[in-house]
């Protein structure tokens, strides 16, 4: 990634899941990233969504080696307490509801109020989060997957406001929201065809390549794994 320079660190949040794991493999083959930490509640330090205090701790742990050029957020949920998304306005329960917006956007939230401060002020730096394009308001023509949709859509609007916080003190920053594509993993084995979906590592490779393309500017970009734009 030489938009970040020669010689810099990163820090993949989920490297437990098969996107964060694809992400680690990724950045330890690249040659000037000199160092990459997966961080998930398994880890040490780790880290819990729903416990902001374990948040702020790695976050802490980890500023001992500060700066971070990359950060990637690859965590998230599509079903939660073992229900799959709601299809119908008839399936919505607010206990699930509630699940969706704590692990997809709440939790990314904090995570990003605690990590950003990991990152150089005065050089190039990217914070790159996981979304997902059902998560685009104006690219919802089939509805459904009310959680799931309304919970990312909560997301990408979180990361347009600390885009425009964040960038005033780090001009070099990039955020991005991400969309991987259908990738094969755990999340998305019940609800699609195993040959329907990509590798982890061919979409991260995708991601990976598709960060490097992108340059500072005053927002969030909503990005997939080709390149393209996505629609807010």
């Amino acid at each position: 990634m030489s938009s970040l320079g020669e010689h810099y660190q990163a820090i993949v949040i989920g490297s437990r899941g098969a996107i964060g794991g694809a992400f680690v493999r990724g950045l330890q083959l690249d040659p000037r990233c000199t160092k990459v930490i997966g961080v998930s509640r398994s880890s040490v330090p780790g880290l819990d969504l729903q416990d902001e205090s374990s948040i702020a701790q790695c976050a802490q742990l980890l500023k001992a080696h500060a700066p971070y050029a990359l950060i990637v957020d690859a965590t998230g949920a599509l079903a939660m307490a073992g229900k799959g998304p709601e299809k119908r306005l008839g399936d919505l329960n607010a206990d699930q509801l509630l699940q969706a917006f704590s692990i997809n956007a709440v939790g990314p939230a904090l995570v990003l109020k605690h990590f950003v401060d990991l990152m150089p002020v005065g050089a190039p730096a990217i914070y790159a989060k996981l979304s997902a394009r059902v998560g685009s308001i104006s690219d919802n023509r089939k509805g459904g997957w009310y959680g799931y949709r309304a919970s990312k859509a909560a997301l990408n609007m979180i990361l347009q406001s600390a885009a425009l916080e964040c960038t005033r003190l780090r001009p070099q920053l990039v955020l991005a929201a991400l969309q991987p594509g259908t990738v094969r993993s755990d999340l998305s084995a019940p609800f699609v065809v195993a040959q329907d979906a990509m590798d982890p590592d061919a979409a991260v490779a995708g991601l990976l390549t598709t960060l490097n393309d992108l340059s500072p500017q005053r927002g969030a970009q909503f990005v997939d794994y080709r390149g393209q734009l996505i629609a807010w």
